[in-house]
């Protein structure tokens, strides 16, 4: 029904296992059903169980409802750091 693609990294500051979440993706037809919701309840508890610092991930800014979906479970929006990227 879906898959969360989720890699390993490390904080330096922290000393803590961190994970990006890279991909979340749900079927079309089986969306707003609590796939998403379930994928990543998993990821958080993956990160959990490895005494990570947390998890880290990046979407568009249009998409409001996977923003909705990642705040109504407690991931907060960043502040403090600006991306940036070097394409080749």
């Amino acid at each position: 029904m879906g898959f969360a693609q989720l890699y390993p990294t490390f904080s330096s500051l922290s000393l803590k296992p961190l994970w990006i979440l890279s991909d979340l993706y749900v079927k079309p037809e089986v969306r707003r059903h609590g796939v998403g919701r379930l994928l990543l309840e998993r990821a958080r508890g993956l990160a959990a169980e490895t005494h990570a610092e947390g998890l880290m991930l990046q979407t568009a800014q249009e998409n409001y409802r996977a923003q909705s979906l990642y705040e109504s479970l407690g991931w907060e929006q960043e502040k403090v750091f600006l991306t940036y990227n070097l394409l080749l």
